[in-house]
């Protein structure tokens, strides 16, 4: 693919915040690049300046992972990820690849969209930087929170509300509103086009070796308005078909068939199979889209494993098991429980960066 370069200006901003980063953030002494999602107030002020893109980068991060990163990928939602989000990822991994920046193995940290972005850069890398005798990033692992490289179906209900002003469309309208924050306007749907689980789905679907470890939440945001446009169960914008890292968009209540999303020991409607290389390894039935990042506690959480190695990482939970009576019961067995011990006192961020 040929690249209109853009502006060098992008590359001296984040090359300065990266040199600025603390010297400690790293996961289990590997560099970080972390990858944001989507930014609906990027469709709302229209083309973002360079400097703009970085500053919403640095604040989209801000709860947990910035002091964690030690590079970003920051892209502006009003472009599609095929043409000027391409154009930065290019632009930012020749940077990283100059530097050296992966020799030793690099990790990384996504939220929603950014899921796609780097299955995306993650199939085009290495012809990118081979074409310019570059070594190709040696991207160890990628932590996927909230996950969206299998599109959402509130990119579908957003594009069609704003295209279709009758008045049958206005419970669309209203999930579509409540999820952006605004109206949206036709004219500039940026990156929900890729949003759209057809588009997603028919992205950057070569094989992929780097393994992604899948954080998946299904709690409530918006006042739950967005949950019925929405397959299965969600967190309120991505569907756990997308977050789970499904071979296919079907109607799931958690990642595992003998596992709900709270813990509890029973069988789900779930997954049959992955993409290639995906695993779904943290869940949380009570955090909603942004909490997966944020500082947010007092979820309960699950997990698939108490110990899981990718890439030379390795991964460590605490699992405790539980019975619990119903309240009518006196006695008999109870409903089994498997949580990560202590996880409620944390944040699902901060369960996953200490478990490395």
């Amino acid at each position: 693919m040929m690249f209109k370069k853009i502006a060098v200006s992008a590359c001296i901003i984040t090359g300065g915040m990266l040199a600025a980063l603390p010297a400690s953030a790293q996961l289990a002494g590997k560099n970080v690049i972390a990858i944001h999602g989507f930014q609906p107030g990027n469709l709302m002020s229209g083309e973002q300046t360079d400097q703009q893109v970085s500053q919403n980068g640095e604040n989209y991060w801000a709860d947990f992972w910035l002091q964690h990163a030690d590079a970003r990928i920051d892209w502006d939602s009003n472009n599609r990820i095929e043409d000027k989000t391409a154009e930065r990822i290019y632009d930012k991994i020749t940077e990283l690849s100059r530097a050296g920046f992966c020799n030793d193995g690099c990790v990384l940290v996504t939220h929603s969209t950014g899921d796609l972005v780097a299955r995306y850069m993650l199939e085009n890398q290495t012809h990118w930087l081979e074409a310019q005798g570059l070594q190709p990033l040696n991207i160890l692992a990628a932590i996927d929170f909230a996950g969206a490289g299998g599109g959402t179906e509130l990119a579908d209900v957003a594009i069609q509300a704003a295209n279709n002003d009758a008045w049958y469309m206005w419970p669309m309208k209203e999930a579509s509103e409540a999820f952006l924050g605004f109206e949206l306007q036709p004219q500039n749907m940026g990156v929900l086009h890729n949003l759209q689980p057809s588009v997603a789905r028919s992205m950057a679907t070569s094989v992929s070796y780097v393994p992604r470890l899948r954080m998946v939440g299904a709690g409530s945001e918006y006042g739950g308005v967005t949950k019925p446009f929405i397959t299965g169960s969600d967190d309120s914008v991505v569907p756990l078909h997308s977050a789970c890292g499904a071979a296919d968009n079907g109607s799931y209540d958690s990642c595992l068939p003998d596992l709900a999303m709270n813990g509890k020991v029973e069988s789900n409607p779930a997954p049959s199979s992955f993409y290639p290389s995906h695993y779904p390894l943290v869940m949380a039935e009570g955090a909603g889209h942004g909490a997966t990042i944020s500082n947010a506690t007092g979820n309960v959480m699950t997990a698939s494993t108490s110990n899981y190695s990718a890439g030379g990482l390795t991964m460590n939970l605490t699992l405790e098991q539980r019975e619990e009576l119903a309240w009518w019961q006196l006695w008999g067995e109870g409903d089994k429980y498997t949580t990560i011990k202590n996880a409620k006192s944390q944040s699902m961020s901060a369960v996953v960066y200490n478990s490395f």
